[in-house]
């Protein structure tokens, strides 16, 4: 019963008030090992990418519920960029979640009853000063501080970025529309497709950013690559979906 829950039985409804989306590459290599088969990293020139998601979360629900009767908390996910091939031979972008962090309590016991994100409860900090905001943890070891971004000043991708160009980091930006999760003793993917309006992401300087997740990773070297702030997003995850898979030889 306990499994059948952790399947995202049903579709889930919420409003993001802000998502800021911070991603690091990586050699492609060195994410292999934290990426269970059949998933593949998605790669760009050798590289990987790994996001960290800081997201003002509202009105969390099951779809169709009101929203008085949703959740409201800060999320922090940490993600690996990559792909999917279905039997059918459809190839698949997507999101393979590390770890999860919120700071409610509440949230944590739903998230771990029904998603398999592996949640942890935090403390989390936002501060702003003039035109910089910081959201910080001292349970994660994390701080971030970005200038918020304004119609006169362009922004500069950050030297050792992989990225030619903000379109093309753009592709790396995330949500992607799917999320996956292996099953590999019942060899099976577990595919959870996210619904959006209005996703306008702008790119924004990143000023400062400590994660110490990385480092207990193995990836103190990872590079920032690339960060795009949203607002005022509609969100939705549909039920999820199965998809079987080969056992790795």
């Amino acid at each position: 019963m306990l499994d059948f829950l952790r399947s995202h039985p049903f579709a889930v409804e919420a409003f993001f008030d802000s998502s800021l989306v911070v991603t690091f590459a990586v050699p492609a290599e060195r994410l292999r090992p934290l990426i269970p088969h059949p998933l593949k990293i998605d790669e760009l020139r050798g590289n990987g990418f790994v996001a960290v998601a800081m997201v003002q979360t509202r009105g969390l629900r099951p779809a169709g519920f009101p929203t008085s009767l949703g959740q409201d908390f800060f999320l922090i996910g940490y993600r690996v960029f990559v792909r999917f091939t279905a039997p059918n031979g459809r190839s698949m972008r997507g999101l393979y979640i590390l770890r999860s962090e919120t700071n409610k309590r509440r949230m944590q016991v739903a998230g771990n009853v029904f998603t398999r994100y592996a949640y942890r409860t935090i403390d989390v900090d936002q501060s702003r000063s003039d035109d910089m905001v910081t959201i910080a943890s001292k349970l994660s070891d994390l701080t971030v501080t970005y200038r918020e971004p304004n119609d006169r000043a362009e922004v500069q991708l950050r030297a050792g970025s992989p990225f030619a160009n903000w379109q093309e980091a753009r592709k790396f930006a995330g949500p992607l529309p799917y999320t996956f999760t292996v099953e590999q003793g019942r060899d099976r993917v577990l595919i959870i497709e996210g619904v959006r309006e209005n996703w306008r992401p702008r790119a924004v300087d990143i000023v400062d950013a400590r994660v110490a997740f990385l480092n207990q990773l193995g990836l103190s070297d990872a590079v920032l690559a690339n960060a795009f702030l949203v607002r005022d997003i509609p969100y939705r995850w549909e039920k999820g979906r199965f998809e079987s898979c080969q056992p790795p030889i």
